[in-house]
């Protein structure tokens, strides 16, 4: 049996992972455990909970306001613990956070082989975003695995000399997790009734959902984003739905600058069951998100994305996303065209979604597998030779 030690700490990794653990953990040969930081302590939960999911360690390394590189060293040191209690044959990683960052560098300074799951995103400047585009490029050159969820993603993992056989492309894992969600919320509403209230008040209304969190957007970034958001909101067509992301630089730029508005719901951070429901009642969503430039075109909504590059430009070259930043100005323009043109949002509405059919956690839980019990019999067949001389 190959242990496969799993290690996330944020919303995100979770959402990305369960459907891998799970895969992993019904594919014979495979002992699986899993290990949380919570780098996102409540936000990690909601998906720990929905997911059915009981961590086998959690570090629960969390605080308030700590900096980047107090929280890293505390990631390396913890997750070094960890992998020398559990002696892994091999460590999954996901993404691009400190958590998966530093996994990967606890794992090489044991040797411990490393696999990447969405490998290969690049926005091509270390600032956007940020810290998470320098997080990824740590990771590349240390994984023995990289699960690359497109083409592009993979071409860039080459350009960087990275070896080809390691390389394999298996759409994104986030697309497998929407599609569990829709199914179980489409079998028991109760796990989304929470946005029920909020549905009826905004009947025959245009909705628009609002995520935005990047560090890059704070500050005047961020106010621009809130007084766009007013502007929008004085619509009688349009309500804005906004779960809030709890950081304060994000929070106390809204209650300055939003206030209390009757065309605009500002709500508590959602659970990935209420998420999903949001993004289908949602006309239009705007955002400064990685995962839901992914997310939202699987439901077959336009996404206009608050920032200056994507490390996902499959969605802007397929028409499902675009680019827009954060001028005031531009975002009310760009949420205008789509509610007032009809071809220019059904244009991006139709536009075919390049992250993935919903099968890559399978892909990946195969791959592992076949990997795993490689090594280990050629490390068998290499102690049988060594005991033989």
């Amino acid at each position: 049996m190959s242990k496969v030690l799993v290690i996330f700490g944020t919303r995100p990794e979770a959402i990305k992972l369960f459907p891998v653990i799970r895969a992993l953990a019904a594919t014979p040969g495979l002992t699986v455990r899993t290990c949380v930081t919570a780098q996102h302590r409540g936000l990690l939960d909601q998906v720990l909970a929905i997911a059915d999911l009981a961590p086998d360690i959690d570090l629960d390394l969390m605080e308030p306001g700590q900096t980047l590189d107090r929280l890293t060293a505390r990631l390396l040191t913890g997750l070094g613990d960890v992998m020398d209690a559990e002696s892994p044959d091999l460590v999954v990683v996901q993404g691009d956070t400190a958590t998966a960052m530093t996994g990967a560098l606890a794992a090489y300074y044991r040797k411990v082989p490393v696999a990447h799951v969405e490998a290969g995103l690049r926005s091509g400047n270390i600032y956007q975003p940020w810290p998470e585009e320098v997080n990824r490029r740590i990771v590349a050159p240390i994984a023995a695995l990289h699960f690359a969820p497109t083409e592009t993603a993979a071409d860039a993992l080459r350009r960087e000399t990275i070896a080809p056989e390691t390389i394999h492309v298996t759409g994104n894992t986030v697309i497998d997790a929407l599609h569990w969600t829709v199914d179980r919320v489409a079998a028991d509403p109760a796990l989304a009734a929470g946005l029920d209230e909020i549905a009826a008040r905004f009947a025959g209304k245009r909705i628009v959902l609002v995520t935005t969190h990047r560090r890059e957007n704070f500050g005047d970034g961020m106010a621009a984003i809130a007084r766009a958001i007013g502007r929008i909101a004085e619509r009688d067509d349009v309500a804005v739905l906004f779960p809030v992301h709890p950081n304060p630089n994000v929070v106390s730029v809204m209650d300055q600058i939003l206030g209390k508005r009757a065309n605009v719901a500002r709500i508590q951070p959602l659970d990935y069951p209420h998420f999903v429901r949001a993004l289908g009642l949602a006309d239009i969503v705007l955002t400064d998100s990685g995962g839901v430039q992914e997310e939202a075109p699987a439901l077959g909504k336009p996404v206009l994305v608050m920032r200056e590059t994507t490390e996902r430009p499959e969605g802007v070259a397929a028409g499902t996303a675009k680019l827009i930043g954060t001028d005031e100005d531009r975002i009310v323009s760009e949420i205008f065209t789509l509610l007032d043109d009809h071809a220019a949002y059904a244009a991006m509405a139709r536009a075919h979604n390049p992250f993935g059919d919903g099968h890559a956690a399978a892909r990946i839980a195969e791959i592992i597998a076949k990997t795993t019990a490689h090594n280990i019999a050629q490390s068998t067949a290499k102690g049988i030779v060594a005991h033989a001389v």
